[in-house]
């Protein structure tokens, strides 16, 4: 019984990490030039960008990458908030059958839930070119004077506060799903 209980409470902290994680930046990323002439330097900023998972969502939404948007709402956002609904119905249920039948459904979904992990990881591995410096250095003749011009690039990107705060949602509703699940499976099979 003790197990239901915390898994309960342990699924609703989770939630509680869950809004941030989708709301709060999932990263940054800064791409800089910078030329260098005759001693001379002018730096310009390409991009500076800082997204959460809803604004990755609306800005690919925006860009008709609507596919790719869709899949993140529905792996990140909507398969989160049912699988929380489910265990929540599961938790409050007197009817054992119905509780283990919810939890199965539960845990059909949760596999897909995954995903949004994955897609995350995925996306945070192709964006994590720290330092990735470029430099060339192209000579010009101007009127018979030679002109050196360094140009130089500089990536940065980094990981957000709602990465964090999402990864914490994903361990602790998977504990919580575990517990849950585990503990109304106890009931069911305890001696009346």
């Amino acid at each position: 019984m003790i197990r239901k209980h915390l898994g309960f409470a342990l699924n609703i902290v989770a939630l509680g990490l869950f809004f941030p994680g989708i709301l709060l930046n999932m990263f940054s990323f800064n791409m800089e030039m910078k030329a260098l002439l005759s001693g001379s330097s002018l730096t310009s900023t390409l991009v500076n960008k800082e997204l959460s998972i809803i604004a990755t969502v609306k800005e690919l939404w925006d860009d008709q990458r609507l596919m790719v948007a869709g899949l993140i709402f529905a792996f990140s956002v909507c398969i989160p908030l049912l699988k929380t609904l489910f265990m929540c119905i599961a938790y409050f249920i007197k009817k054992q059958h119905i509780a283990e039948k919810l939890l199965n459904f539960v845990s059909l979904i949760g596999k897909w839930s995954m995903a949004d992990v994955f897609v995350i990881a995925i996306f945070l591995a192709i964006m994590s070119t720290n330092h990735a410096d470029t430099a060339s250095t192209e000579n010009f003749n101007v009127f018979g004077f030679k002109i050196a011009l360094d140009i130089s690039t500089q990536t940065l990107s980094a990981a957000g506060e709602g990465f964090y705060y999402f990864t914490a949602y994903c361990v602790l509703s998977l504990i919580a799903t575990q517990l849950t699940s585990s503990g109304i499976k106890a009931l069911s099979t305890a001696p009346k």
